[in-house]
């Protein structure tokens, strides 16, 4: 039987490139005459990264971390482990975490924590969507992009078993889904 991946747009490219521009604003204020650390959780934060730091009118230092808790599933396991840790100084610099989604909560937490090792001087997080619902531990971003309820979201860097990263936009995803009318092939 024959199925395929379901998408339905939620969050258009247009929407997400004029909220990366306020967003971009308020660090810009926020961080005026501070010294400034952006650290994106890779893989899924790189290209709200990339955009959202050059809607930053500040010089900042751009480093980067991977952390690791879903693999192939829809949800995550709750087991965090680091495969790339931070190579800057952090000592007595602000930091602002970008991630590109927050849904349980538990790498946001585990990364807070790893951070506040290091000795700086703040650490806040900007996330492009906060699914609130689904928290299991308390943490809450500083800057939001979006709060989606439900559905297990792709593109603009979010995947499904490291696919879907590269459209521009978001989308619901249903994986596996069989379409109405669908007729099952044999050939």
């Amino acid at each position: 039987m024959k199925t395929v991946d379901e998408l339905k747009l939620i969050i258009s490219p247009e929407e997400i490139q004029a909220k990366i521009e306020k967003l971009g604003k308020e660090i810009t204020r926020d961080y005026e005459n501070k010294k400034l650390v952006v650290i994106g959780i890779l893989k899924g934060a790189f290209i709200f990264m990339a955009d959202l730091v050059r809607a930053i009118d500040l010089p900042i230092e751009i480093d980067f971390v991977r952390l690791q808790s879903y693999g192939s599933r829809t949800e995550s396991s709750g087991q965090i482990s680091i495969t790339k840790d931070v190579e800057l100084s952090l000592k007595d610099k602000h930091v602002l975490v970008v991630e590109d989604i927050i849904d349980t909560g538990y790498t946001l937490q585990y990364l807070k924590e790893i951070l506040s090792l290091h000795k700086t001087a703040s650490v806040k997080i900007c996330c492009l969507i906060d699914k609130k619902e689904r928290r299991e531990v308390e943490i809450d971003a500083d800057y939001v992009g979006f709060e989606v309820e439900r559905g297990f979201l792709v593109g603009y860097g979010l995947d499904y078993d490291e696919k879907y990263r590269n459209l521009p936009g978001v989308y619901h995803l249903n994986p596996g889904y069989e379409p109405k009318g669908f007729i099952p092939s044999d050939r």
